[in-house]
């Protein structure tokens, strides 16, 4: 089995095609608008978190914000577009922590922008689930090519939108 980052389990939930093109060093985000904005967001949204909480390293993960006391991962989105992808990447994030020997750790996601917090936690039936998600993207990534194009109403604002989709303006 191969090991997995929390960007794994993300993409997983957004699109199996940016899943495979990221697992295989295919990385668009840097010319992305979007996710400029987001880190951005993220940077500038509670600058007084750097003094408050710590950022803790796992194999394969980085928690930029995390409360030891509290045993609190927080996690800022842009927006809560694709919610369910953030609350499976920090269920994620809470399964490491329990295989670091973390007991009972709790998310945070919060959309600054909306004003909103969504509270995570880890049930006996998302250890089990992130089982055969680690299956399913162990599966995805190790198909011959990628899979096939979404054609979702996300495409566009994705930073794989022009690799993707470059085939499709020469048809025109």
């Amino acid at each position: 089995m191969l090991y997995l980052t929390p960007t794994h389990i993300n993409y997983y939930y957004v699109c199996q095609r940016k899943l495979w093109l990221f697992h295989h060093g295919i990385r668009m985000e840097h010319t992305s608008d979007t996710v400029t904005e987001g880190k951005l967001i993220h940077e500038t949204s509670y600058p007084q978190r750097a003094a408050k909480y710590t950022e803790l390293e796992l194999p394969g993960a980085k928690i930029d914000f995390y409360d030891a006391k509290t045993k609190t991962v927080h996690e800022v989105k842009k927006s809560n577009k694709i919610e369910v992808a953030h609350i499976a990447q920090v269920k994620y994030y809470l399964y490491l922590l329990e295989e670091a020997g973390v007991e009972h750790p709790k998310g945070l996601i919060e959309y600054p922008r909306l004003r909103q917090t969504e509270e995570v936690t880890l049930t006996a039936d998302d250890r089990k689930a992130i089982q055969e998600w680690i299956e399913d993207i162990n599966r995805i990534v190790t198909l011959p090519t990628a899979p096939p194009l979404l054609r979702s109403k996300i495409c566009k604002r994705c930073s794989y939108y022009d690799f993707c989709y470059v085939e499709e303006g020469l048809k025109d």
